[in-house]
């Protein structure tokens, strides 16, 4: 089952869930915001994306600038802290199987249709 773990503030994301809808396939939404992903299915999503964790953190969000810019975190602790504060989780990220992209253009998500 695709899913798109999205943010409805977010005109990129609505977007994605648009070309999903338009594509006549299946797929579940994650309202991340509120079904906050667990470390393990972060893990997973980035081992899927084939990234650091450091490449799905919104590095221009305000929370991130102003708190976690200048200090030294890696891996499990990035995780740790996407989890605490999803709204730091770039968006939006299609999954379908073990393929995964983050739809920044939108038109990356047809790669994994």
């Amino acid at each position: 089952m695709i899913k798109i773990y999205h943010n409805n503030r977010c005109s990129t994301s609505r977007a994605g869930l648009k070309l999903l809808e338009e594509s006549g396939k299946e797929f579940e939404i994650v309202h991340y915001l509120e079904d906050v992903p667990t470390e393990e299915e972060l893990s997973e999503i980035i081992s899927f994306l084939g990234i650091k964790p450091l490449d799905l953190i919104r590095t221009k969000e305000e929370l991130w600038k102003q708190k976690y810019k200048d200090k030294k975190i890696h891996g499990k602790a990035l995780i740790k802290l996407m989890v605490k504060n999803p709204k730091l989780i770039e968006r939006p990220i299609v999954v379908n199987g073990d393929k995964a992209v983050i739809g920044r253009p939108v038109e990356k998500i047809l790669e994994i249709l």
